[in-house]
């Protein structure tokens, strides 16, 4: 079975405690009908990273988590023939709850294309 990270085509770099990076060459599938980058290609690149960045970050006691909030600010766009890089970085590590921040940018000019914020909600091993 195939996941949405692997359908998408992001690659990861490091994954670690606190921090997770990712690249997705964008090719026409991404796009949205005008051509210019869809907005949904972001948020699934930068919430990929983020939930990677979590899976490595869970507390001990904690067996997974579930997004329970995501905020994107989009600054520019970009097009086919370029590429996204993104950075995952943990904001807050509490006992129920992770904060993540993730900045999106073009590979080509290193320009930010979109901030994004999200929270994990933790599911701890007992029911």
């Amino acid at each position: 079975m195939t996941s949405l990270p692997e359908l998408l085509g992001i690659e990861f770099g490091t994954v670690e405690h606190g921090f997770a990076e990712g690249r997705l060459e964008l090719r026409q599938e991404l796009m949205a009908p005008n051509d210019y980058l869809h907005a949904a290609t972001v948020v699934a690149l930068a919430d990929t990273l983020c939930g990677f960045g979590c899976l490595a970050s869970l507390p001990e006691g904690v067996a997974n988590f579930t997004t329970i909030e995501l905020k994107t600010n989009f600054v520019r766009s970009a097009r086919t023939g370029d590429a996204l890089r993104g950075e995952a970085r943990l904001a807050h590590g509490g006992r129920t709850t992770q904060v993540w921040d993730a900045t999106v940018r073009r590979e080509s000019d290193g320009k930010d294309l979109a901030l994004f914020r999200c929270t994990q909600y933790l599911l701890s091993t007992q029911g």
